[in-house]
């Protein structure tokens, strides 16, 4: 998650909501679909807990970048392993984050993790920042095997694909797109303006729209961490976390579960890992 935050632009929203209401078809698939990026990086340890890390809608394999290594060598000191996943814009990945195929990371994640027997597969956490965090808890939701989340700056529910029409989802499951929240044509002015806060916030003014695409995260077979900025400018990620509390509480959720706010951007939770080092060693160590 850097500065660019979610990395959808106003501009390509904007040309995405004009061709949505032409009728603009359905793109294929890419080539690359079911492909991912990959580094695994290792602790000392014999029995190592997983973080599977992703980043956000700017694309590429975010925890491999070097803005990310003083936290990846926390991880690292603290004796988890951690695998940073590039799902689109990375290499072999697909160029845009269009019907990501859950099934092919969730397959990816379990082959690296047994080939590597100090792995230990019995604590593989899923990690991910703004539509990566989108992304984990969708994953989270329908895999049982992942045994806690951390999700920051988060959403309740799946949004369309970055493509021109935003007319798929960003996610596929079991060949199937996951239900979105599509953007209503009152959503191309604060676009046009580059004001995706609004945009976002009135697409989720349609409830109508919003209950198919919530995320199931009552199925999530572990705790999990919620952490935004009360002042996102991206989305509202405040807002959303709450809502995901709210899901989870209604379904009595047996796990704990819990939302830290922090005054702040969307990039703000990567100023409170000491919380998520908390969360972890509570949760993960032996």
């Amino acid at each position: 998650m850097k500065k660019t935050g979610i990395g959808i632009g106003a501009a390509l929203l904007a040309i995405g909501l004009i061709l949505f209401y032409l009728g603009w078809s359905t793109p294929s698939l890419s080539e690359n679909y079911g492909k991912i990026d990959t580094h695994l990086y290792l602790s000392d340890s014999a029995s190592q807990p997983l973080i599977v890390a992703f980043g956000g809608g700017s694309g590429g394999n975010d925890w491999e970048r070097n803005y990310l290594k003083e936290k990846r060598d926390e991880f690292l000191a603290r004796g988890f392993a951690v695998l940073a996943i590039g799902y689109f814009n990375s290499g072999q990945s697909p160029n845009t984050l269009d019907r990501i195929s859950l099934n092919a990371i969730s397959d990816s994640v379990l082959q690296i993790a047994k080939r590597h027997p100090q792995v230990d597969t019995s604590r593989l956490i899923l990690m991910g920042a703004s539509k990566g965090g989108e992304l984990v808890l969708n994953l989270a939701s329908r895999y049982s095997h992942f045994k806690g989340v951390i999700a920051l700056s988060t959403s309740h529910v799946s949004f369309p694909a970055h493509t021109l029409a935003a007319n798929t989802s960003s996610w596929q499951y079991n060949n199937r797109e996951i239900p979105y929240v599509p953007a209503p044509l009152t959503t191309l002015v604060p676009a046009l303006k580059g004001n995706l806060y609004e945009a976002f916030t009135l697409m989720l003014k349609d409830k109508n729209a919003v209950h198919p695409a919530e995320i199931e995260v009552e199925n999530i077979n572990g705790p999990i961490l919620l952490l935004s900025g009360t002042q996102d400018e991206q989305w509202p990620a405040t807002h959303m976390s709450e809502q995901l509390i709210i899901r989870l509480a209604k379904h009595k959720f047996k796990h704990r579960y819990q939302h830290l706010a922090f005054k702040g951007g969307h990039v703000e939770p990567l100023n409170h890992f000491d919380k998520v080092f908390e969360f972890l060693e509570e949760e993960f160590k032996k």
